[in-house]
């Protein structure tokens, strides 16, 4: 039997691998299909796929109803947020760059209309793959970003797939009425480095608020794909 090559004895390989062979002037072929096999799976983890919000609700569509758990482990349903002027959901998540540079702007929508619309994030991330994206770390990220609004996880994620969700953030902006009248960005720093000089979610909900029409109903956003549990078909 050969000797286990210093990969097993550090635990990157399995106990039980058995080289072809194994010699300081050797390279072994099975070790190479090895390491490449773990690399693939560290950069499916770690690779970091960037989508574009896509247009599968329409303006004027009514918004699909869920019922969700929140980090105050109490369920909702769209229909509570019957009695607000407008309804913000936006999906997110914890873990994703664009998503934690965008937190302090929905900190200061929920403060500057808090009262006047329902504001609602939710997370679709699949968490066994994802363990940054669990319930339990959403009432830690809550806690530590100081998030007041509801936050919300689709387990199933099946209510994501109803908006047409595809990337964190992706906010909805609803009327009084539960219709789309704006599906896009919260501002006009795409990348988390930005700076942004327009606040474009601000602007529509006073827009909304005003009666005044929202001239550019889609603008889409941008940030980390949602991490589906299975291939979307």
């Amino acid at each position: 039997m050969n000797p286990r090559p210093p990969a097993c004895k550090a635990g990157i390989l399995p106990l039980n691998y058995q080289p072809i062979a194994w010699t300081q002037k050797c390279v072994d072929f099975n070790c190479s299909l090895w390491v490449a096999k773990i690399l693939l799976i560290l950069f499916t983890k770690t690779a970091m796929v960037l989508l574009k919000s896509e247009v599968v609700l329409k303006a004027g569509d009514k918004a699909p109803e869920f019922n969700l758990l929140g980090i105050d482990d109490r369920k909702y349903s769209l229909q509570e947020f019957k009695d607000y002027q407008a309804t913000l959901v936006v999906f997110m998540c914890n873990h994703c760059p664009y998503v934690q540079a965008k937190v302090s702007a929905l900190n200061e929508i929920y403060e500057k209309f808090k009262g006047k619309i329902a504001m609602i994030g939710i997370n679709s991330n699949d968490p066994t793959n994802y363990p940054d994206d669990s319930f339990e770390n959403m009432k830690k990220f809550a806690k530590e970003k100081d998030v007041k609004f509801t936050y919300l996880v689709d387990e199933t994620q099946e209510v994501a797939k109803k908006y047409g969700a595809v990337c964190t953030p992706d906010p909805f902006l609803f009327d009084k009425n539960k219709s789309l009248v704006f599906h896009g960005r919260i501002d006009n720093a795409m990348k988390p480095e930005d700076s942004p000089t327009e606040k474009t979610m601000i602007a529509n909900i006073e827009k909304l608020l005003a009666g005044k029409k929202i001239e550019k109903d889609f603008d889409p956003s941008m940030g980390c794909s949602i991490k589906w549990k299975i291939q979307q078909t």
